[in-house]
């Protein structure tokens, strides 16, 4: 098949959230043999160069560089509209001019989109199947920063989130299937009542890249990976760090904390001043850092979707300790395969639970990769994906029955 896919960052090199999920699926398509043209947006020339990587994995590739002020500007210009500011940070004239004429240039059997605020590329093509991965249902996000956000910061992240609801159900009726990250996104996807066909698909986990290490792993640390420029994550270790560290360290001073990820903010920066805390900022690896931890923690208060953080620990054999709303995302079972705690108190005794525990730790590590590689493989995942796609282009696929039927992993 001719293939048109959009997505919202260019998805290679695969190194963050936003990229991983298209860029399996651009590879795994382009491998069973259909020819995919990939377009999406640059913010950066060093961006654009490394993007050039995807060659090898699609047929062709489209990028359109675009400059954040005037993005943030296409944002405002949207403020008093109905229209999301969201799908103004996405929108790039030079985009919609190369998507249009692709469309133009050949005929194509599917398009697909991943992320709602590039749909708009898309949403008036009538005579092609089409496919909206959602992904995380991005309405839902907002609406929790403005729980979070300070007036009058939350009224705008509020209208946001319920301009972006109004929007995902109008883009939810102009595609043929619509798909989400998780069960729980999909329940949240199919509860729009939008009449739209829906269903989901995993995320998955690389195990080979992000395998156990032969190190040694130190009892007394801690690590926490994610991208510090992100608003959950800056959260979820500002409040680690005032309410749980203290805790901690006062049952055991030698613990040390890693926060590992690019671009830490200076709120982020000043952590690393407190007692045994490091923060890393951009690294070549995250690897070595997460193996050397005796458990990786991600007590997200914000979280949609997979966290890939906790699927790249557990692949690598390092305990994970996570909220409930991250833990969410993950198809594993607290006290199985991770260990779930929300309050300081249960983060720290859960924490304490692997770090006084070598038995235990090698029990958590070993179940816990055993379950990335049943649960989270990308094949696995594809397969799915596989299945969504000959429902709507091949004829003589049987659809699901029920809803029930069609979020069954």
């Amino acid at each position: 098949m001719n293939i048109l896919y959009l997505c919202h960052r260019f998805p290679f090199p695969p190194k963050r959230g936003g990229k991983i999920r298209p860029f399996n699926m651009i590879r795994h398509l382009s491998a069973a043999g259909h020819r995919v043209t990939v377009c999406s947006l640059v913010r950066a020339e060093d961006e654009g160069v490394e993007g050039q990587g995807i060659a090898p994995h699609c047929e062709a590739f489209e990028m359109a560089r675009v400059h954040n002020p005037v993005q943030f500007l296409r944002m405002i210009v949207r403020l008093p509209l109905t229209t999301p500011s969201s799908m103004g940070y996405f929108y790039s004239p030079a985009l919609r001019a190369r998507v249009d004429a692709l469309l133009a240039s050949r005929r194509w059997d599917l398009i697909f989109v991943h992320c709602s605020s590039v749909a708009q590329y898309v949403e008036h093509v009538q005579d092609i199947p089409k496919i909206l991965d959602f992904g995380d249902m991005d309405s839902q996000k907002w609406l929790e920063y403005a729980n979070y956000k300070p007036f009058p910061l939350s009224l705008g992240y509020r209208l946001e989130g319920y301009k972006m609801l109004a929007a995902e159900k109008r883009l939810a009726r102009r595609f043929d299937i619509c798909t989400a990250t998780t069960r729980a996104e999909w329940q949240t996807l199919d509860g729009y009542g939008t009449g739209a066909a829906t269903d989901w698909f995993p995320n998955g986990v690389d195990a080979e890249f992000f395998s156990p290490g032969e190190q040694a792993y130190d009892a007394d640390t801690v690590s926490f990976i994610g991208r510090m420029d992100y608003y959950p994550n800056q959260e979820c270790m500002a409040r680690f760090c005032a309410e749980v560290w203290p805790l901690l360290r006062a049952q055991r001073p030698a613990m040390k904390l890693l926060i590992i990820g690019a671009d830490p903010s200076p709120q982020m920066r000043q952590l690393g001043e407190l007692p045994g805390v490091t923060v890393t900022g951009s690294v070549p690896d995250v690897r070595p850092y997460v193996r050397q931890s005796a458990v990786m923690v991600a007590p997200l208060a914000i979280a949609r979707g997979t966290q890939n953080k906790i699927l790249e620990a557990m692949a690598m054999g390092v305990p994970v300790v996570t909220s409930s709303c991250a833990a969410g995302g993950v198809d594993a079972e607290d006290g199985a395969h991770l260990l779930v705690a929300d309050t300081p108190q249960q983060i720290v005794a859960a924490i304490l639970r692997v770090t006084g525990d070598a038995q235990e730790r090698e029990r958590l590590a070993r179940a816990g990769r055993e379950r990335m590689l049943s649960h989270h493989a990308w094949p696995r995942s594809m397969q799915r994906l596989d299945g969504i796609i000959a429902r709507l282009v091949d004829p003589s696929v049987t659809k699901p029955n029920t809803k029930q039927e069609a979020g069954v992993a």
